[in-house]
This record gives structure tokens, sequence and C-alpha cells, in this order.
């Protein structure tokens, strides 16, 4: 087991399922972690659940925000870069499924805005602290679904305004999440920081949970449940990466099983990597870093 005694990691969505295996595993190997959770009384109750857990008292601490509003993204990181002097660790775990199409309180497509912009945005305003705790890790969590996004980003209805269908659109946003990860990786070269993508297979967790998956989806979801893999099951491709010593130095890759394996084409793009970083920036609010 990795010793990670001394590193503070963060994790989102760290309250449930596959976010919550990952925090207690890397507590167990002594981190400190960070869970990042929208609703505070779940929150805490998972806090409780990691400290018996792990056995560690005060070695998972709760931050509360949603990855869906961009003004509480912003607020949550300010929270972290208050109490944590260093980041050895961001997994961007979190993410949701929709069956019906709905927008933020930003305005923004749900999907889209919870499974890419938010940690997009909450990893860039994250990214100074991350840099001056090197070597460090930036995981992010994707999934084989970007396989269905055959046409890759829709640059001309990023809202999915004119057609939505919630697991074309989840595909798309998972493809988000392997193109955001290249050009970070690109940018972040000899830094010391690492950025690397995985798919965690099929896992028994929230998916489609709190009513957002209806109709053919949840009843699919409902069926196919029981093949499902388990949470830590499904976490062991995230805590290898946030922490095994044989990836170190490893950065701009997309694995699964704990492999590294070749996403699809489209999810190579490095050209749709740079413009989806650019469009991304604007919808978030932040200023060009440069890199392009």
């Amino acid at each position: 087991m990795p010793d990670m005694q001394g590193k503070t990691v963060v994790v989102t969505g760290g309250n449930s399922g596959m976010g919550f295996e990952t925090a207690a595993a890397l507590a167990t190997m002594g981190a400190r972690v960070l869970v990042t959770a929208r609703n505070a009384d779940k929150g805490r109750a998972a806090i409780a659940a990691l400290a018996q857990r792990t056995g560690g008292e005060g070695r998972c601490q709760l931050v509360v925000f949603d990855l869906a509003d961009l003004s509480s993204v912003r607020r949550g990181a300010a929270e972290i870069l208050d109490v944590a002097p260093r980041l050895d660790v961001l997994v961007n775990n979190a993410g949701a499924v929709l069956s019906e199409r709905a927008e933020t309180v930003d305005g923004l497509e749900a999907t889209f805005a919870t499974n890419h912009l938010g940690p997009f945005l909450l990893t860039n305003l994250l990214l100074e602290r991350i840099r001056a705790s090197g070597p460090s890790r930036i995981v992010n969590v994707a999934s084989t679904a970007h396989a269905a996004a055959r046409q890759g980003i829709p640059f001309d209805d990023l809202q999915s305004e004119h057609r939505y269908a919630g697991m074309r659109v989840y595909g798309q946003s998972k493809l988000a999440n392997i193109l955001f990860t290249l050009e970070l990786a690109r940018r972040l070269e000899g830094s010391g920081v690492t950025a690397n993508s995985l798919h965690p297979g099929t896992v028994r967790t929230g998916y489609g949970a709190d009513g957002d998956a209806r109709g053919l989806l949840a009843f699919g979801i409902k069926i196919a449940g029981p093949f499902f893999l388990s949470p830590a099951k499904g976490a062991r491709t995230s805590i290898y990466l946030a922490s095994s010593p044989e990836v170190a130095g490893v950065s701009g890759e997309y694995f699964v099983k704990c492999r590294p394996k070749e996403p699809r084409r489209w999810a190579q793009d490095p050209d749709a990597a740079r413009r989806l970083w650019q469009v991304s920036e604007e919808l978030v609010g932040l200023a060009p870093q440069g890199g392009a």
C-alpha cells in the first residue's frame, strides 16, 4: 500500500459510491482527504462513516459546494485553499446523468456543466496551489461512454438546445473529460504535475439517482444494476492513479483497469482539446491562461 502520509487530497463527490471508496482508501494510506459534497447533511454523514472506516478522526474533512453552480464552485475552491496549505492530489470524481435537459443557475446545460465545466473551473482555481505542492497529480474520472460521441464535441450546440438525449449528452461530457485531461497535461508538461483520466467500469453507485434518470434510462439502470461493479472495485483505478509510485511522472494518459489504454480516435484530437479549453474558459469566466 502506497504511503500517503503528509499528502492532502481532494475528492469531489466523496460522500458516496466510488468517491467515498476513493476517499476511504487514500485516508487509510495516511492522506488528509478533503471530501466535497453538494448536500451538507449527506456530507457530514459520510465524514462520520469515513472516520469509522479509516480509524482516523479528523483525517477527512467536508467542503460543501455544487459543481453545477459556478459561484458555488468558486466558494468551494476558496475554502479548500483556505484550509489546505498544500494540494497533492485532486480527484475529479463527481458526475451526473440526466434523462431530460435541465439548466443550471448559470443558464448552462446541466450535464455538461456538472461533468465538465464545474471540474474544469475547480481545477483551474486550485492549479496554482497544486503546482506549488508538486510533484502532484490530477485524476479525472471519465468513462467509456465517450465512445458514443463519434461526432466529437458539438461546438455548435454545446448546451444541447437543438437536440437532447441523456446518454448521448453524458457521453459528450465524458469525452470532454478526456480532452480536458489531454490539454491540461500538455499545459502542465515539465511542471511536476501530472494529469490522467480513467474509465472506472460500470459502477453500482449513485449513477442516475436523485430522480435525475427517468423513463427508459432509469429502467435500464435498474435492470442492469446487479451486473455493475461495486463502488470499491470501480474506485481501484482512481486510487491507483492518485497514489501508486508506478505512475509517477505519467501524464496525459487514459486508464482502464489500472492500465493505460487508447481512448477512441475522437478523444485524441489535440485541436479539439485546445478549442474546448478556450470555450470552457469563456463559459466559466476565467481569464485566458495562455499555453494555446
